[in-house]
């Protein structure tokens, strides 16, 4: 009875539209009350601060955050675009797949999915219409290829789920480096099928000369350079996740730098958006924190894992029915609060299950994406219909026939752990 007053207002609170932190700080607190007393509230409240904040890890999320800002900042989004395009956007809906790779691009340098889709949405999109492609489905390309930067490191939503899961964060980010380059090929598939269906939805682009092509090649090197960074002294073992993002950060703020667009007023924007940003992440992790202890307190996670283990049922069908109801839940809840609130219960009963909790980390965060395109929340597809003015409604009808593909790549993710698996198995010093 108490498991189910505590979630029950947990969800009232997240349907009247209160803070995440707040709902689920306020509904665990409830809970503790009732389970033990106003004393374990207390007790809770005393050390929860301290304990979350009190990680190396930690340090991660605002330095990549501080990046994410500050390669917005530098503009290279805007040119990394046209430099994809002038290759690839002679095919017949080459400029959809440019914006596929552009969005891997920039999400292998921000990590961030909304700055990645409201990037997009300013630049890939207006070509896109400009050269006659059809709105729907130009709007729906734009929504899933920002949704990319979830899973291509650095993202901060592989580095939420390593603190929440204690796996650790450098395997986690290099674990989706290939199911990014896979999920992103599924993307540009997408468009070639839907392009070869209907020619018409997707013209082909003008011809681009090799001379122009190869002056934009230019900027694809301070990307690889800043996308090395990060991820290779991670793969190496030179650096550790925290100090990696300290290297990116600073490697952004270079970049910035060096292409003029760095002004102390628009420096001080950047720091305070990844602070705030920083600040609201912290303090549902604070919240989650809470609601974990009341979690252990009453047993709930061990007595899910019993009753499961006694249903007597495939350990696959059990997945499935996992990632179904993830995406069910992404359709009307933030991703960073599906994390939260439900890492702690879910993990216990992956590893009793007998599976990897890094491979369940990235097809989680594949799912997350989905989620971002899944109305009636959908906030990628939000993101899009607010940043270029089409109907929301047109970017989610859009949006479907990636839904479709990505569960074609779950499954492959799912039959094939490797897929996930090989590159972190290859890391040295971890």
């Amino acid at each position: 009875m108490t498991v189910a007053l505590t979630i029950g207002v947990l969800f009232a609170l997240l349907a009247i539209g209160a803070p995440v932190a707040f709902a689920m700080a306020a509904a665990g607190c409830l809970g503790l009350y009732l389970a033990g007393g106003a004393g374990v509230v207390w007790g809770v409240l005393q050390t929860t601060p301290l304990s979350t904040v009190n990680s190396y890890e930690l340090i991660t999320i605002p330095m990549f955050l501080l990046m994410a800002e500050l390669v917005l900042l530098s503009g290279i989004a805007d040119d990394l675009y046209r430099a994809v395009a002038a290759w690839v956007g002679r095919v017949r809906g080459g400029l959809g797949m440019a914006t596929a790779l552009a969005g891997a691009g920039f999400g292998a340098i921000c990590g961030s999915s909304t700055a990645s889709a409201a990037t997009l949405s300013a630049t890939s999109l207006p070509a896109m219409l400009r050269q006659g492609y059809e709105p729907r489905m130009a709007a729906g390309v734009v929504a899933i290829s920002g949704t990319l930067a979830m899973l291509i490191p650095p993202s901060v939503a592989l580095v939420i789920y390593g603190l929440l899961a204690d796996v650790d964060i450098g395997r986690l980010l290099i674990g989706g480096i290939i199911p990014g380059l896979v999920v992103t090929l599924t993307i540009m598939a997408t468009v070639w099928f839907l392009a070869w269906r209907d020619p018409s939805r997707a013209p082909a682009g003008p011809r681009v000369a090799m001379r122009e092509k190869l002056a934009l090649l230019r900027v694809v090197g301070p990307m690889l350079l800043l996308f090395g960074m990060v991820t290779g002294v991670i793969y190496t073992g030179i650096a550790t996740p925290t100090e990696a993002s300290a290297l990116g950060a600073f490697g952004a703020f270079a970049l910035a730098w060096h292409r003029g667009t760095l002004a102390v007023s628009s420096f001080y924007q950047a720091l305070l958006r990844a602070a705030r940003s920083t600040c609201m992440i912290a303090a549902i992790l604070m919240a989650a924190h809470i609601f974990g202890y009341f979690f252990a307190l009453t047993h709930v996670t061990q007595d899910l894992v019993a009753w499961v283990g006694g249903l007597g049922v495939s350990r696959w069908l059990v997945m499935i029915l996992l990632l179904l109801g993830y995406i069910v839940l992404g359709s009307f809840m933030d991703q960073i609060a599906i994390l939260v609130l439900t890492v702690p219960v879910v993990l216990p009963l992956i590893k009793s299950l007998g599976f990897d909790p890094l491979w369940f980390g990235i097809i989680k965060i594949v799912v997350a994406e989905m989620g971002l395109i899944t109305p009636p929340i959908g906030l990628n597809c939000y993101v899009v219909a607010r940043y270029s003015g089409r109907p929301v409604g047109e970017v989610f009808h859009g949006s479907l026939p990636h839904f479709l593909a990505h569960i074609i790549a779950v499954a492959a993710f799912l039959l094939w752990p490797e897929i996930i698996l090989w590159l972190p198995q290859q890391m040295r010093g971890h």
